[in-house]
């Protein structure tokens, strides 16, 4: 599903994000990437995504190599990605519904299948009776499920999170990483950029840890 090989990402100024980064994440694996404030998570989850291209090695995405990737096509592998934020970036001016429609909207489904699929990611994070309420109305946990509830409403096959529980109490936090436990035992492939180290010791799945741009554990051999 995702596999990196030797991959560096040095920005204009002569940063160094990531180090020879080298990885692979099954298809239907759950996984959590961790590290310091600083030691490249996010850059990581852009490569992935293709908000940035590396400078250096092979990144294969759902059987896609992204350096051979035209831009006319990035689109099109988005929307096979389901992302998670740590500050949601929901539309306050719209309603839960128009904020978990809008990538449908984009993808240019019709309304009918449109109104289905929304209400069918609603009921799976239990926001279901809330569709015609504002984010602004709601708790921090529920503007959180309506961000998951929008990044799987497309039916990805890879669901992303950087540091999604960051902002939330133990108690909502542990909520949240069920939810995206529950998406993975469902055969979507997960991976969760975390600094909570509980989340990792509970749950048993795999680590991938960056320190200063390099993966330092859970990466492939060296070859």
């Amino acid at each position: 599903m995702i596999h990196f090989s030797q991959v560096t990402k040095r920005y204009a100024n002569g940063y160094e994000a990531l180090k020879r980064v080298s990885f692979t994440i099954e298809r239907g694996e759950m996984a959590f990437l961790t590290g310091h404030s600083g030691a490249g998570k996010s850059t990581l989850l852009k490569l992935i995504t293709l908000i940035e291209r590396s400078t250096r090695g092979q990144i294969i995405v759902n059987n896609k190599n992204l350096a051979k990737l035209r831009r006319s096509r990035i689109p099109h592998l988005r929307r096979e990605i389901g992302v998670v934020f740590q500050d949601h970036k929901l539309l306050d001016d719209r309603t839960v519904f128009d904020n978990v429609a809008l990538p449908l909207v984009v993808a240019g489904l019709g309304h009918q299948d449109t109104s289905r699929r929304v209400r069918a990611a609603l009921d799976k994070v239990g926001l279901l009776g809330k569709e015609k309420l504002y984010p602004i109305t709601l708790s921090g946990g529920e503007q959180q499920r309506v961000g998951i509830a929008r990044a799987v409403a497309n039916r990805p096959s890879l669901l992303l999170a950087d540091e999604p529980t960051g902002n939330l109490d133990a108690e909502l936090s542990n909520e949240i990483i069920g939810l995206f436990q529950h998406f993975n035992q469902h055969g979507v492939t997960v991976l969760v950029a975390t600094h909570e180290r509980r989340h990792i010791h509970r749950l048993n799945k795999r680590v991938l840890e960056l320190k200063n741009g390099e993966l330092i554990h859970g990466g492939d051999p060296q070859r």
